[in-house]
């Protein structure tokens, strides 16, 4: 039984082979989708460790293990106890965790002791020594002996004990090379050892993890040899071990995502195992804080890239169902025949799972080496479609990414085989009944789904608009990125609701222009109205494809122009300007003259001045020298500079203080040239308010919140009390934002410059700097040290969004929402192609039999070019309609809970028009297609073969 029904499965699958071939395609998109989310998760994970391994180089590696035993007081330790935890911390645990080690050292000692020298007369015996006997493994590796020699090797003589020491410890205790010093034992063992010096060490390379106690810990150590350590002081002597420790620094540079679990739970089992075999020994460091945080942030990446390729990943679902259907809709008729010859119901469903396990294990193994393909791509993706060849991540096969595409292939076979077994119930009379009933309405619409989704997405709306829907955090700050996943997946929702709600309005259109147009409609188009209100429930799928492509490429193609360009906008907006420049000033305190105490203070009437103050006058203030700024107008790549004071004052309206605010004090010319200026923010073009600031020197502007709370006009006074004195400005300008300026946070005034420094002393300013495009900024500082100008602050906000630009969150929701795209145009186009190519197929008689009533092949060319147009056509102008009011309707809410206050500038939703001409390309395209294979159908309909006795296959 089973070779016949493998036969009749081959047979099967060659015969409908374009089926069989697009299904395997949708099969394998979806595996390597779905597989490409883990493999690029665990990429960046990798990238996470490599930037915390880099972060923690100046203390102990992230990697760090340490275990410790310390023994009780009164109580011997056992050596075979001791010499089993030793074994299994050095045989098993590596094993345990599986990665390489950087370093790895064994430290035991007995307990400190004051030693006194042997020869008072060779050494002064007047000091304080307190030294401790120690031994530690893998130490020659490690020093280079400066002084005298290494020890013995070998247990040695117990008589005499020799010993290194390190070289500074040696000048701090006033030690010498051959020195002799004895070594008292307590705790009842009335010992005391000889410990010669033989040499002193210095380490190689002092930053090494192997000196994870640091080098200050190493001043009060005699170190020994292993051997002598354990077989002369513990077993020949008996003398108890005080305190032992095992070091290792792990490399967890190529950590996976796998291996996070249960390595956290080796590391938690680790003190019981330790304490089973050695009383007292513990995990006193390890890096399992370091991997929860890791378990996090992969946790946060995977959910969130998950959720944005969700609605894409559906598509590709609904691709292989829509497929699946329509094979099996050409099929049931066989289906039919077979249940009436005697085949039962499992027999039949066993085909087409069958064939379905076969195409999704081609699938499995060839999905997850595009999805690393896939992987790759996300990892170089810096915008919507936009991808740069950057170091790549580095992404490797994992057990999350196998799970995932066995995941995939499981609901695409589920989606194959439940209308299989639906039709494999059915019987020749089941068929010919539901024929006879084929204008009945889809289930979606018999149940109000449609509005039951389109009620959940508004309830979805609701939600984030009252701000209570839980924001998932990506880790970064607000001004790199701050995505909420619900924001991709119910907007998806919504789009596919009102494709849903619209297409049950669909046929009552076409009966509508039908009705109206019966009269005078010319054939072609009759014809195609009638037919399309007869069947419109058969292209309700390939409809709803195209309206989820669309909408969702629409959707997602606003959402990374907007995430993109509102995080580029706050980071341009806080900065200013490309470079920004604070140089040292030099300056000569000045002290107030005799006789001017506190007395004059207005705010202390009546008061003397402090007697305590009288015989030293403190400076009051620091007179500066200005450094040369015009060599900055000169400075290799830079196009503009200009002098930005800012300081704070406390700003006076009609004699009343509201409170202290920033001061801008600028060039007006200069700025116009380097300030960055998003225009939509200002009533009028900055220049212009640049320009009146120009005209009066004593000229401000203000934030337009203080001018309407304080009823300030044009021409009103305003004052700033600085500590050198009161200053009038004249409001020549009221706007709402300025570069670098907060409104919400505090008032602020921008005023001129030189008009400042002539009502006060010179205070130090920042240059600002408009660079040339592609100018490095490396030659800007050499050339100012070499003329000998001292920097102290150098900010340059082309890295600081570069550096945005290559986190992996950013990456990954960029690369997932293209990828995602592209795949959903290449299989709305299969389906497109697919759907078209069956559809004529199947309806080769009622073509023959319009021929042979007189049709024309014009004017049936005619007749399926309106049926295209009809369909597709409204399909893509509704997709990209309902992506547009979706995107007006969901984007505003990227702005979180946490952020919303601080958005300066304001948030603003981004429709780029190449992105929108992008995807008429690619439907124009996918359109020509339709077309071409219509007029191929059509050349090749022969009457004579099309009219006959039979049914339509």
């Amino acid at each position: 039984m089973g070779i016949p029904l493998l036969k009749f499965l081959f047979r099967k699958m060659w015969n409908t082979k374009w089926m069989t071939i697009s299904t395997l395609a949708g099969l394998i998109m979806a595996v390597a989708f779905a597989t490409s989310i883990p493999m690029y998760a665990d990429g960046a994970l990798k990238r996470v460790v490599a930037k915390q391994l880099q972060e923690k180089s100046t203390g102990l590696p992230a990697g760090s293990l340490l275990i410790r035993y310390q023994s009780t007081p009164g109580e011997k330790t056992e050596l075979s106890d001791l010499t089993e935890v030793e074994t299994y911390i050095k045989e098993q645990i590596p094993k345990d965790i599986g990665f390489a080690q950087d370093a790895f050292v064994q430290n035991y000692s007995i307990r400190s002791s004051e030693v006194v020298p042997e020869d008072p007369s060779k050494v002064d015996a007047g000091r304080n020594r307190l030294l401790s006997l120690q031994a530690m493994s893998g130490l020659k590796e490690e020093v280079e002996i400066v002084q005298g020699q290494w020890y013995k090797d070998g247990a040695g003589d117990k008589g005499l004990i020799e010993a290194v020491m390190l070289e500074e410890a040696m000048y701090r205790n006033d030690v010498h090379i051959g020195d002799i010093f004895e070594y008292p034992i307590y705790g009842g063992l009335n010992l005391t050892l000889r410990v010669k010096i033989v040499g002193a060490f210095n380490p190689t390379n002092d930053s090494d993890p192997y000196w994870y106690q640091g080098l200050e810990g190493m001043l009060g150590s005699l170190i020994i040899h292993e051997e002598a350590f354990q077989q002369t002081l513990l077993k020949q002597l008996n003398i108890p071990i005080h305190n032992a420790a095992w070091y290792y620094a792990f490399n967890l540079s190529e950590i996976q995502t796998s291996q996070l679990t249960p390595l956290g739970k080796t590391l938690e089992r680790m003190n019981i195992e330790l304490y089973q075999r050695l009383k007292d020994t513990r995990v006193e460091l390890s890096f399992a804080d370091t991997l929860t945080e890791f378990k996090k942030q992969s946790l946060q990446l995977q959910t969130l890239l998950f959720t944005l390729a969700a609605p894409m990943i559906a598509m590709v679902f609904f691709f292989i169902a829509m497929n699946a259907r329509q094979s099996l809709d050409k099929q049931r008729s066989d289906i039919a025949v077979l249940r009436s010859r005697g085949a039962g119901t499992r027999q039949i469903i066993l085909i087409y799972l069958l064939e379905g396990l076969l195409l999704g294990a081609i699938a499995l193994a060839a999905g997850p080496f595009i999805g690393w393909f896939m992987a790759k791509s996300i990892g170089s993706a810096d915008g919507f479609l936009s991808f740069v060849n950057r170091k790549s991540i580095p992404v490797g096969f994992s057990t999350e990414a196998i799970i995932a595409g066995v995941a995939a292939v499981v609901l695409a076979i589920l989606a194959t085989i439940i209308p299989a077994i639906i039709y494999a119930r059915a019987s020749i009379v089941n068929y010919k009944q539901d024929l006879a009933r084929s204008d009945r309405k889809p289930v979606w619409q018999r149940w109000f789904l449609d509005v039951l989704l389109l009620g959940a997405a508004g309830y979805g709306w609701y939600m984030f608009n009252e701000r209570q829907m839980l924001t998932f955090q990506t880790g970064m700050t607000t001004d790199q990125l701050n995505v909420q996943p619900f924001l991709f997946f119910v907007p998806a929702l919504a789009i596919f609701a009102l494709g849903l709600f619209f297409l049950r309005l669909f046929p009552w259109l076409l009966k509508l222009f039908n009705w109206l147009g019966r009269k005078f409609l010319p054939v072609p188009l009759y014809l195609t109205l009638t037919q399309l209100s007869r069947s419109s429930k058969g292209y309700y799928p390939l409809m709803i494809l195209l309206v989820l492509t669309l909408g969702l490429g629409v959707y997602n193609a606003s959402a990374a122009r907007t995430i993109d360009l509102n995080s580029t906008e706050r980071t341009l907006y806080k900065y200013g300007t490309d470079v920004v420049i604070q140089t040292i000033w030099d300056g000569t305190p000045e002290s107030k003259p005799p006789g001017q105490g506190d007395g004059q203070n207005p705010g202390n009437p009546g008061t003397p001045g402090n007697p305590g103050n009288q015989g030293g006058n403190p400076p009051t203030r620091i007179l500066y020298n200005e450094p040369p700024f015009e060599i900055f107008r000169t400075l290799e790549g830079v196009e503009h500079a200009a002098r930005v004071l800012k300081t704070k004052g406390n700003v006076i309206i009609s004699g009343k203080s509201i409170g202290q605010g920033n001061i801008l004090g600028i060039d007006n010319v200069d700025f116009a040239d380097v300030g960055w200026f998003r225009n939509d923010l200002f009533p009028y073009h900055p220049n212009i308010f640049l320009n009146n600031m120009g005209a009066y020197e004593h000229g401000a502007i203000i934030p337009s919140g203080v001018a309407e709370k304080y009823q300030l006009k044009l021409g009103d006074i305003v004052s700033v009390g600085f500590t050198d004195g009161m200053v009038e400005f004249t409001v020549m300008g009221i706007l709402p934002y300025w570069p670098t300026l907060y409104p919400d946070q505090a008032p602020f005034l921008i005023a001129n410059l030189d008009y400042l420094y002539d009502q006060l002393p010179i205070m130090p300013y920042e240059v600002w700097l408009k660079m040339k495009p592609n100018a490095p900024a490396a030659p800007i500082v050499e050339k100012l040290l070499e003329a000998n100008i001292e920097i102290a602050s150098f900010e340059d906000v082309r890295s600081e969004l570069i550096t945005q630009s290559k986190h992996p969150t950013r990456g990954g929701v960029f690369g997932i929402l293209s990828l995602g795209f592209l795949v959903s145009v290449i299989v709305t186009l299969a389906g497109y192609v697919l759907y078209w190519f069956f559809n004529l197929s199947g309806r080769v008689v009622q073509f023959g039999v319009l021929r042979a009533m007189g049709l024309s092949r014009k004017q049936l060319t005619g007749m399926l070019l309106l049926e295209q147009l009809f369909t597709a056509g409204l399909a893509i102008g509704l997709g990209v309609l309902i992506g547009k009011a979706v995107s007006l309707l969901f984007l505003p809410f990227l702005q979180t809970t946490e952020n919303v206050a601080e958005t300066v500038p304001p948030f603003r939703v981004v429709f780029n028009a190449s992105d929108t001409n992008q995807l008429f390309y690619v439907v124009g395209f996918m359109m020509l297609i339709g077309a071409m294979l219509l007029f191929l159908h059509i050349r090749r309909l022969k009457v004579h073969q099309a009219v006959k006795m039979g049914e339509e296959r």
